[in-house]
Formats: structure tokens, sequence, C-alpha cells
């Protein structure tokens, strides 16, 4: 059960500064300005548990899904 969980956090920080990146890059308005405030944070947030999910495509859960989030919203 350890190797398990260790085995989704190693996976979930490797993608975590990739779809970071993207998220912090997707945070546009419709008229193409950057998001700032708290807009951008909720965008960022909502982006960040949209992509966190397992290498086979099933969303994470519990506490891999909260360190994913937090990881990815902290650009790390």
């Amino acid at each position: 059960m350890k190797r398990l969980v260790l085995a989704v956090f190693i996976c979930a920080f490797a993608a975590g500064s990739a779809s970071a990146q993207s998220c912090s890059t997707q945070a546009m308005s419709k008229e193409g300005k950057p998001l700032s405030g708290a807009v951008k944070t909720s965008f960022v947030k909502r982006c960040c548990e949209d992509a966190a999910v397992s290498k086979d495509g099933k969303p994470l859960s519990g506490a891999a899904k909260t360190s994913f989030v937090k990881k990815c919203q902290t650009g790390g």
C-alpha cells in the first residue's frame, strides 16, 4: 500500500510542474488579457483540480489530489 501511495505522489509531482505552467498560461480573459487577482487564483485552482488525473486517466482523490493541486498552484 505504501508503494502505491508513493508511486501516485511521484506521478503527481512529475506532472505537477507541467500542468501548473499550462494552467497559469491559460489564465486569459475572453479579450485575451491576462487574468489577475482572485479571478486568476480561482481559475488556476479549478484548472489544477481538473488536471489531477493519474497516468491511467482516473481522477486522483484524497491526499494525492490535495498534494497535486497544492503543487500545481504553487507552480513548483
